[in-house]
């Protein structure tokens, strides 16, 4: 008996079906629902401004995004472990670029023209300093100070090329990113905290002595438990933290009094309200013009007469305030907040540290720029040009966080398979 050539289409459905099982479909969902959402806003946000298509660009930064990811999804992503520090210096290369041919805007030279687009190497670089720390800290994990330096050092040098730009805002989300990562790599909870020690203690004794004093003797006890050399160690931390309370009051007399007001407006937009404040300001006013259910799409008066600069960008959660009220500002934090969990599972169940590292990294990048982007928007962190991830419009950023996605969904296709 002769058996049938023709193929078996059953046995290719579920060899399809195989293939994608491990997909993190939820995430995925999550994430491209999210980003269409704001495409929505943003076309709200340009009703009757004509001329202004940033909205269609969105969808189609979006369309090209998902498509990244589902191609990404089915490639190993064990081979970044190969090519990290190619990823790393074509990075650095392109922060370097902007010295020579950036693009100024907003006072800040930090765009990149290359063949009629217009690119934020920055936004690129904070995925390939995720991808370089993890193969990193993979191989030496964080559990001694050696590892620890050596993550630093690789640290240093897009955070010095970014903040000289200057570019305040993701030089720290470069730091929250490392350090985020060196806690999940077994790094002493202590030596986290003693590294971010001298930034604290130049705002503590800047706005209140008191606590700055405190502060230094606390430090001081930490460093005693958690480093060695305990006698050297401990003096050198309760030193550094003076010298930079110190430095920090000398650096805060030097300052012009525009630039401090960039760092202090916040606590009182009040101060300028036709200047620094401005923004700040309208923002409040459309947030809590929405009150419990918002106004309605197209019907928010601070959003339709683009009383909120920038709204489009980094200030899009004004809008959301506005047009869907509190409860729509509670199921976007809602969704970001599944985002997270959704990474930190995918973290948690990833077969090796290099991946697992990788999820962390996003997760520290995501979580920095939600909080620091909604607090700037509701007046309690400053002005900082951070974007709301896969929300502002913006085509390096929005580019960036979808392909930090491919990387997570191609860690969560190929994580070992659970057996019952």
């Amino acid at each position: 008996m002769l058996r049938s050539l023709a193929p078996n289409p059953w046995k290719s459905l579920k060899k399809i079906v195989k293939a994608w099982e491990k997909f993190d479909w939820f995430l995925f969902l999550l994430i491209v629902g999210l980003t269409n959402f704001a495409g929505v806003m943003i076309q709200s946000i340009q009703l009757g401004q004509e001329g202004r298509s940033e909205w269609l660009l969105h969808f189609i930064f979006a369309g090209v995004g998902t498509f990244l990811v589902l191609i990404m999804a089915r490639f190993r992503y064990e081979f970044l472990l190969q090519w990290h520090w190619v990823i790393y210096a074509i990075a650095n290369i392109l922060l370097i670029g902007v010295f020579f041919l950036g693009v100024t805007v907003n006072g800040a030279q930090n765009w990149l023209s290359l063949g009629g687009l217009t690119i934020q190497p920055s936004e690129f670089a904070k995925l390939a300093l995720i991808i370089s720390l993890s193969a990193i800290l993979h191989e030496h994990p964080a559990s001694n100070l050696g590892s620890v330096f050596r993550a630093f050092g690789v640290t240093i040098i897009p955070w010095i090329l970014v903040l000289l730009q200057p570019d305040l805002g993701t030089s720290l989300a470069f730091g929250a990113i490392t350090l985020g990562m060196l806690y999940w790599a077994n790094a002493n909870p202590g030596w986290l905290i003693l590294i971010v020690s001298p930034l604290v203690s130049i705002i503590l004794f800047t706005l209140f002595f008191p606590a700055w004093v405190i502060w230094t003797v606390l430090m001081g006890i930490i460093a005693w438990l958690t480093l060695p050399l305990r006698f050297f160690t401990t003096i050198l931390t309760v030193a550094m933290n003076l010298v930079a309370g110190e430095l920090g009051s000398l650096l805060w007399g030097v300052l012009k009094p525009y630039q401090k007001d960039r760092l202090t407006l916040f606590l009182n937009p009040e101060k300028d309200p036709l200047g620094g404040g401005y923004h700040l300001i309208q923002s409040r006013i459309a947030i809590g013009s929405g009150e419990i259910w918002g106004k309605g799409l197209h019907h928010g008066t601070q959003t339709q007469l683009n009383f909120v600069p920038e709204q489009h960008t980094d200030f899009i959660f004004s809008a959301v305030g506005e047009e869907y009220g509190f409860i729509g500002a509670i199921l976007v934090l809602l969704v970001f907040w599944l985002i997270c969990f959704r990474l930190i599972y995918i973290a948690s169940t990833a077969k090796e540290n290099f991946g697992s590292l990788i999820c962390v990294g996003i997760l520290s990048m995501v979580i920095f720029q939600v909080i620091v982007n909604i607090g700037m928007t509701i007046g309690v962190a400053p002005i900082t040009g951070i974007p709301l991830p896969w929300m502002s419009y913006g085509g390096s950023s929005l580019l960036t966080n979808f392909l930090a996605l491919g990387i997570v969904e191609s860690i969560a296709s190929y994580r070992q398979k659970k057996r019952l």
